[in-house]
Order: structure tokens, then C-alpha cells, then sequence
């Protein structure tokens, strides 16, 4: 797990945002958890799981 986190905002659509809640609610899952796999699945399918050893130049 990473040692230091970032904040990240974004809007949406808010019927949307209420259907992701209640689908996280269903796994029991935060929309924060998911939103962070979402991510790291992302990451992790274009750069690889070794991603962290060369990272992208910002």
C-alpha cells in the first residue's frame, strides 16, 4: 500500500454517482476502494505491476 495519498476530484453526473453507491454498498465496498482499484487495475494494465520500479515522468 502506498505511503502517502493524494486527493483527486472529479464530478459527475449525480444519478450516476447514487448508482455507484448503492452497486458499492452492494460489495460492500467504499466508492473511494473502488475508485482506487479502478485505478491501479488501470496503471497496472498499461504499464505493468512492476509500474512503481519505472515510473512515468510526470
Amino acid at each position: 500500500m502506498e505511503n502517502r495519498t493524494a486527493r483527486l476530484t472529479l464530478l459527475i453526473d449525480p444519478q450516476k454517482k447514487a448508482a455507484f453507491e448503492a452497486l458499492c454498498k452492494e460489495e460492500d465496498v467504499t466508492p473511494s476502494q473502488k475508485v482506487r482499484q479502478f485505478i491501479r487495475e488501470y496503471v497496472e494494465a498499461r504499464l505493468g505491476e512492476n509500474w512503481r520500479e519505472n515510473p512515468p515522468e510526470s
